[in-house]
């Protein structure tokens, strides 16, 4: 992505958008919760584009982020009291986790070769599967979870025990990373979230229109 890419407002709010979106999918997954099928595959799918033209190539446009664009104008519109604060606390615990792995190269490399691996034959991302899943569940946790604060997600227990969900969670939290990822590398940050919120709400709105 070009310098300019990085620090325009649309992928900002692309990106912030998919943060929301995998944190919310995390919560529908752990409740047992119906999910859109679009924007599960269009959060993992994100993982396998690591080298984008922009922040909209990650995506494939912003239909697929429609959950996200969604939540992400409710929780920013919202007073204080009426936010989620669980889902706050689970974006928020996602950019703490990618700012330290951003410091540390050698993980940085351990999830790359893993996501290599399980690209197909043309280099692209394997079709949707409780395989796939599993495969993205073990990168975070072979690598994400040895970093602090480990996310505790809160759900249903009988939900959790299942190792299909249990799965899905993870890969959500590993797709959740990778939007911290283009959140960063996008200009975003704290400074960012709390001064240029009112710009991020107006345009998140702007693209739910259309997603």
């Amino acid at each position: 992505m070009t310098n300019r890419q990085h620090k325009s407002l649309h992928g900002q709010t692309l990106a912030l958008a998919g943060l929301y979106q995998a944190a919310h999918l995390v919560q529908q997954t752990a409740r047992g919760r119906m999910r859109d099928a679009l924007a599960i595959e269009t959060s993992l799918g994100s993982i396998f584009i690591t080298v984008p033209d922009d922040v909209e190539a990650v995506y494939n446009g912003h239909a697929g982020l429609a959950t996200g664009l969604a939540i992400m104008t409710e929780q920013l519109g919202n007073a204080g009291s009426r936010r989620d604060l669980e889902l706050t606390s689970y974006v928020i615990t996602l950019m703490h986790l990618e700012r330290k792995l951003s410091a540390q190269p050698a993980l940085l490399d351990r999830i790359a070769h893993a996501i290599d691996a399980l690209r197909d034959a043309d280099g692209r991302a394997p079709a949707l599967s409780t395989e796939l899943t599993g495969a993205l569940a073990a990168i975070y946790t072979d690598t994400i979870s040895t970093l602090t604060p480990r996310i505790m997600v809160k759900g249903e227990p009988v939900i959790l025990d299942s190792p299909d969900n249990r799965d899905m969670v993870r890969a959500l939290l590993l797709a959740g990373i990778r939007a911290a990822v283009l959140w960063r590398q996008c200009g975003g940050g704290r400074i960012r979230l709390v001064l240029g919120r009112k710009a991020l709400l107006q345009h998140a709105r702007t693209l739910a229109t259309t997603a």
